[in-house]
């Protein structure tokens, strides 16, 4: 049902048109200024119509009335005589839909509502397509279009400007620091310092001096106040990464901080409040941890309030031909070498190899076959020595030409019936033997043409 709403001073136009228009329209008349603007703040019209001959005192009245209630995504159409004509003309070019001669035809009004509700939903739509892009695109050095990452993405732009904790898990080199930077970069604490605290890197008994700090002569060796990392935090953002690793009795300190929202130094009794956003990350399973005895389980469900994961590189492989070209570009300009492209062999082999490193394996990877590269692509070669795979050397660079995605495409299946047929059909042994799960080679197996599974 499309709300029409008719700004009039013409209470009886309501009873004419609600019925004409019929059941897919609900229609309201309304002569106050006030309960027109409230109408349209809460969002509880889907098209509105404004009758210049209504309660206005001058056409500059008219204009200003006009600027006040545009600024919403509500699709106004003016409606007038043709004595007013150039004042609708004048608001059609400050951004109203349409325009109705007076008395308008029940047809074409029907059409200019339909046509402004249908172009509103459209922009509305545009404007969420524009968040999303603008969450990607702000997501700091976060790279991958695959459907995995793109949800990522997603969850990062929702829980941006939010104050609620977030736990950021994945495996080692997944990149869950940049993922707690893109959700900092897109709040609005982003002009605020953004801090990040490996707790598995500071021992255990300077870890609660590092977090809160310390007056001067709180413990032997101090020479002065210190600030910790959570007034360093302000009001932006405060990163405990591996937040596992902190022991039993520092997670105690840590669940009364949250809860409370306010701490004090070591060797002070003052109390200082927390500004800063919290977020997690962690690479080991905390559920696990807690019934082991070794994370407190009222410490998760407080950190686990919104949970963001982040897949390993071997679940989104469509994303390594994007990390990789960015890496080969980051370190060809760092080395100032003329590196440019990364040959078909090559890039099957960062397409086969499993990455239990992650992104972090991938771009150590990249810069050592820069480094190495004598020419202006990397080859095979190039390489580390876990990636190489003798088999599949050179068999990319061979194939006829297409686009690189074709040619990669058509390589991989090539690649699964030659396993299949050297394990004489045994589908288990041939993933195996390609070190692919099953289930990726029955992929495989069906984007091959008929000719070669049958051959398979």
């Amino acid at each position: 049902m499309i709300r029409l709403v008719l700004y009039s001073g013409d209470p009886k136009l309501q009873r004419l048109l609600a019925p004409a228009l019929g059941p897919e329209y609900s229609v309201v008349v309304e002569g106050n200024r006030g309960k027109l603007k409230q109408l349209v703040v809460d969002e509880q019209v889907d098209v509105l119509i404004l009758d210049l001959d209504t309660n206005y005192s001058s056409v500059q009245d008219q204009l200003a009335f006009f600027d006040e209630i545009h600024d919403s995504l509500i699709p106004v159409v003016v409606m007038t005589d043709d004595n007013r004509r150039s004042t609708a003309i004048e608001l059609l070019q400050r951004g109203a839909h349409d325009y109705l001669r007076k008395p308008p035809s029940l047809p074409e009004l029907k059409i200019v509502v339909r046509r402004a509700h249908e172009h509103a939903i459209l922009k509305k739509e545009l404007e969420k397509t524009k968040e999303k892009l603008l969450a990607v695109s702000r997501c700091d050095q976060l790279i991958g279009s695959s459907a995995r990452s793109l949800v990522v993405y997603d969850l990062i732009r929702r829980v941006s400007n939010l104050d609620a904790f977030v736990l950021i898990t994945g495996e080692s080199g997944t990149g869950k620091e940049l993922v707690a930077r893109a959700i900092h970069n897109l709040s609005n604490r982003a002009h605020e310092p953004f801090v990040a605290v490996s707790c598995g890197a500071i021992p255990d008994t300077l870890i609660e001096a590092e977090l809160f700090g310390h007056e001067k002569g709180a413990f032997t060796g101090t020479n002065g106040a210190r600030e910790g990392h959570m007034e360093q935090a302000a009001g932006g953002t405060l990163l405990l990464d591996e937040i596992g690793e902190l022991s039993l009795s520092t997670q105690v300190k840590l669940l009364r901080v949250l809860q409370q929202r306010e701490f004090s130094r070591l060797g002070s009794n003052k109390l200082v409040p927390l500004k800063a956003r919290v977020l997690f990350a962690t690479h080991r399973n905390l559920s696990e941890m807690v019934e082991e005895g070794t994370f407190r389980r009222d410490l998760y469900y407080r950190v686990n309030v919104m949970r963001i994961n982040i897949p390993p590189l071997r679940d989104r492989t469509e994303d390594i031909p994007l990390l990789a070209e960015h890496f080969l570009h980051q370190y060809a300009t760092a080395y100032n070498k003329p590196v440019s492209e990364i040959r078909p062999s090559a890039m099957a082999l960062l397409f086969e190899y499993d990455w239990p490193g992650n992104i972090r394996e991938l771009e150590n990877s990249i810069q050592r076959a820069v480094i190495l590269a004598e020419s202006d692509s990397i080859s095979a070669e190039d390489l580390p020595e876990p990636l190489q795979r003798p088999d599949l050397q050179g068999i990319g660079d061979e194939l006829t030409p297409g686009s690189f995605e074709d040619l990669l495409r058509d390589y991989k299946v090539r690649l699964a019936n030659k396993a299949i047929r050297e394990c004489n059909g045994n589908k288990t042994l041939a993933a195996r033997s390609l070190s692919i799960s099953r289930a990726y080679l029955h992929r495989l197996i069906r984007m091959a043409p008929e000719e070669d599974i049958n051959a398979a």
